[in-house]
C-alpha cells in the first residue's frame, strides 16, 4: 500500500476543477456554509476497506474579518491499519470575502512518517512563512497572489462558474504545499450520470494530469466526479496505482448550502 493514501485523497479532492482564476468569476452565493460535513469511504482495489476521511466547515474570525475554518481528517481502518497506520490532520483558515487562506496546518502520521507544519500566508508581501515544528525551523517563501493551500482551494474553486467548460478544456490550479508552489493541470471530460449510494447524480468529470511512474500507472490515472449542482462536491475519486487502485466515495454528508440534485433513488 502506498503510504500517501490520504495525501492523494485530499490533493485530488481539492484539485478537481482548478480553472485559471483570472478567467473566472465567483458566485455571489456560496457553494458551502458553516456546518457542511462530508465523509468519504476509501477502498483499495475496489474491495478492501482502507479507511475514511472527513471534512468539516466552521466559522471563525481573524483581525476582525469573518473567516472559515475547515478541518480535514483521514485515517486507515480495518486490515490496512494493522500493516500501515495512517492519521492525517489538515486544517485551513481562509477569509469569507476574498476566500484566500491565511493559515494552514498539516499534522500527519503515515506508518511512522510524521510531519507537523504550519503555513502563514501574507498577500501584502506575497510571502508564505512555513513553520516546521518537528525540525524547529521557520522559513519564508515567495507565493503568487492567487495561490491556495490544499484545502482552501477546494472551497474557493467550488464558487467558480463552471458552466462554460467544454470537453477537452485544460484547466489549472496553483497550490502552495510544504515549501513550493505546484501547478496541477486537469482535463474536463464532460458530464456523466453517476450511480451512488444516494441515487443517480449528474456529475462533472475531470482527469488531473499526474506523474506516471512509481505511484501511478500513467498520466491520466486519476478520475474525479463532481456534483453538477450548486454544491459542486466531490462524489468519487478513482486512481489506478502502479499496484492496485484507490477509490474514495462520498459516504455521508450534512449541512449542504444548496439542494443535492439526486435524479432518483436506488
Amino acid at each position: 500500500m502506498q503510504k500517501r493514501i490520504f495525501i492523494l485523497l485530499f490533493l485530488y479532492t481539492i484539485a478537481f476543477f482548478g480553472q485559471s482564476i483570472e478567467q473566472q468569476t465567483t458566485s455571489s452565493k456560496l457553494a458551502f456554509q458553516k456546518g457542511e460535513w462530508l465523509k468519504f469511504r476509501i477502498s483499495y482495489s475496489n474491495f478492501l476497506n482502507a479507511g475514511f476521511a472527513t471534512i468539516d466547515v466552521f466559522e471563525t474570525k481573524n483581525n476582525d474579518l469573518e473567516a472559515f475554518h475547515v478541518k480535514g481528517f483521514g485515517e486507515t481502518k480495518g486490515l490496512i491499519s494493522w500493516f500501515f497506520k495512517v492519521e492525517d490532520d489538515y486544517q485551513t483558515y481562509f477569509y469569507k470575502k476574498s476566500q484566500k487562506p491565511y493559515r494552514f496546518i498539516r499534522k500527519i502520521n503515515e506508518g511512522g512518517h510524521t510531519k507537523n507544519k504550519e503555513i502563514l500566508f501574507n498577500y501584502n508581501t506575497n510571502k508564505a512563512t512555513v513553520k516546521d515544528f518537528k525540525r524547529s525551523t521557520k522559513k519564508t517563501y515567495p507565493i503568487s497572489n492567487n495561490v491556495q493551500d490544499m484545502l482552501s482551494a477546494m472551497y474557493y474553486l467550488r464558487n467558480l462558474d463552471l458552466t462554460n467548460l467544454s470537453i477537452g478544456d485544460e484547466i489549472k490550479l496553483e497550490l502552495f504545499f510544504d515549501q513550493e508552489t505546484y501547478v496541477f493541470k486537469l482535463i474536463f471530460e464532460g458530464t456523466e450520470i453517476l450511480k451512488t449510494k444516494f441515487g443517480n447524480i449528474k456529475s462533472l468529470v475531470f482527469k488531473p494530469l499526474v506523474q506516471a511512474g512509481r505511484v501511478f500507472k500513467e498520466q491520466e490515472s486519476v478520475t474525479i466526479w463532481v456534483s453538477a449542482d450548486e454544491n459542486k462536491i466531490p462524489l468519487r475519486i478513482k486512481a489506478s496505482l502502479a499496484v492496485g487502485s484507490l477509490r474514495a466515495d462520498l459516504d455521508e454528508f450534512k449541512g449542504l448550502a444548496n439542494p443535492f440534485n439526486i435524479i432518483f433513488n436506488n
